[in-house]
């Protein structure tokens, strides 16, 4: 399948990937990475994979890593490149961006700049959580990663237990048991 390369307008492009099948991607997305001049993704290795699967080459262009650690600096670049005229296609490593994600330091220091952003949607977990956990989705409440120590985790879901609406929490696997029997307790 050929996705159309047309130019995009210069700035930050939020690109939304899947957040397990390859084939969850939107054909607007696809479009972003093969036309984007600039790459940048939270793990490299994820956007080179899905680049793979759908057969859109690099054609030269660097994938410029943004994550927690070179948030600051990274985003420095990429919004210097997009002031220089540049597209820049950002995708976190599953997902939509911005969300439990680092390329919010993208998008204010993008603002910061006057560097327009722009989003090709896509997947998100909180939505598709919410979807399938026959909860109720009036009200919800999103409150990313929880603190690791469990007296800082405990003193967090004290401060949303009395919230009229669906407590959403990402959670590793590994910690998955501790998060619940605290929330047990306190909620």
């Amino acid at each position: 399948m050929n996705f159309q390369k047309n130019p995009l307008a210069s700035g930050i492009h939020l690109v939304g990937v899947p957040i397990g099948t390859a084939r969850d991607i939107t054909l607007r997305a696809l479009d972003v990475l093969a036309s984007a001049d600039v790459l940048a993704a939270e793990d490299t290795r994820s956007l080179r994979r899905l680049m793979d699967i759908h057969a859109i080459p690099l054609e030269g262009r660097r994938i410029f890593t943004l994550h927690d650690h070179s948030a600051a600096s990274v985003a420095e670049t990429l919004v210097e490149k997009a002031q220089a005229g540049a597209s820049v296609a950002y995708a976190s490593e599953a997902g939509m961006p911005l969300i439990a994600d680092p390329g919010f330091e993208l998008t204010r220091a993008a603002g910061a700049a006057g560097v327009r952003v722009y989003c090709a949607p896509g997947p998100s977990a909180v939505v598709t959580a919410l979807a399938l956990g026959g909860l109720p989705t009036d009200a919800f409440y999103f409150g990313g990663f929880l603190p690791n120590a469990k007296a800082a985790r405990s003193a967090a879901l004290e401060a949303v237990r009395d919230l009229q609406a669906t407590l959403v929490f990402y959670e590793s696997p590994k910690r998955l048991g501790a998060m619940l029997a605290d929330a047990a307790l306190v909620l």
